[in-house]
């Protein structure tokens, strides 16, 4: 980090040629008019438009501008990630490239995370000029991401977001999980969170690029990064306490199925073949699951004290770096 640059602004984009000239223009607008030394981080997601030519365009006429472009698309998350770990700023502010966010919107932010001691700062788009069709299911999803994560936000997905800098180098945001930076955020230990309730804008340029099955997914990055967060160095402790259960039940099943036949032979009663006996085949269905449960947390153990690796995402080109 240096302390020249107060606010690093990192932009994924894909395919948003038309929007990105007005858009640096305004950032840099309200940078230039509040004073912030700043730089314009834009991270092109593999773009099939002309997007990264005209990031190479801007860099060039504006020095606080850089770009990176990646080879083909991984997603807003590797561009998120990218760009998080090439800022320099104090702050560092996320937000999307189809002007929907508002850079007006950056000097409040800042002063929540400069002088008012949050470690990240959600938008909240309270007022959306969205169809029913994204609005209810994404309420629906807010809703059930408050209860699960116990982070009171009413907009976990919305793109306009601050943080200080050290929160950005410490988390990774992977696969999809963009969706949920503040409860990842939350299991690194940067549990002061707020929210700030942003304009959205109608979109000016093209068409969103994320369809309903986007809340599919939401809801399975949900549970797998609440399970990652609880569980990523303890693995054990899931698949150990879940093994033990079902050996345990499957054992105590047949000790009572073995001592029924006994119990049966000792004092001359009827008795059944212990495989005729549905609760037979239940126990050993039991402890099988017992012992694969109990060897999936061994190897996983191994797997995390082993693995050190960082998602890496391939970079085809990137200007005003240095």
């Amino acid at each position: 980090m240096t302390d020249d640059i107060n606010i690093s602004v990192v932009v994924p984009l894909y395919n948003e040629e038309e929007s990105l000239p007005e858009l640096t223009d305004w950032i840099s607008r309200v940078m230039q008019k509040h004073g912030f030394t700043y730089e314009i981080i834009l991270v092109d997601d593999g773009s099939t438009d002309g997007s990264w030519d005209i990031v190479r365009e801007l860099s060039a006429n504006n020095k606080h501008i850089k770009g990176v472009s990646f080879n083909r698309n991984f997603g807003k998350s590797a561009a998120l990630n990218t760009g998080f770990k090439k800022a320099l700023g104090q702050v560092v502010i996320s937000m999307d490239a189809d002007l929907q966010d508002s850079p007006d919107e950056i000097p409040a932010l800042h002063e929540m995370i400069a002088n008012d001691g949050y470690d990240m700062v959600s938008g909240w788009k309270k007022k959306r000029h969205d169809p029913i069709s994204k609005t209810i299911p994404s309420r629906f999803f807010n809703y059930i991401t408050r209860k699960i994560s116990g982070i009171n936000l009413h907009d976990f997905n919305c793109g306009l977001k601050a943080y200080k800098n050290r929160v950005i180098q410490d988390i990774q945001v992977y696969g999809e999980m963009h969706r949920y930076i503040p409860v990842i955020a939350k299991w690194n230990g940067y549990a002061k969170i707020g929210e700030k309730v942003v304009e959205h804008r109608a979109r000016k340029y093209g068409q969103t690029k994320f369809g309903l099955e986007r809340f599919i997914n939401g809801f399975l990055d949900l549970l797998s990064i609440m399970f990652v967060s609880r569980f990523r160095k303890k693995p054990m402790h899931f698949f150990g306490t879940f093994g033990t259960l079902s050996f345990l039940a499957g054992f105590a099943i047949t000790v009572w199925v073995i001592g029924d036949k006994m119990y049966r032979l000792h004092y001359q009663l009827p008795v059944r073949d212990i495989v005729d006996q549905p609760l037979f085949f239940l126990a050993l269905v039991a402890l099988i699951v017992g012992v694969q449960l109990f060897l999936t947390g061994f190897l996983a153990e191994m797997m995390a004290s082993k693995s050190n690796s960082v998602n890496e995402y391939l970079v085809a080109d990137q200007v005003g770096f240095e």
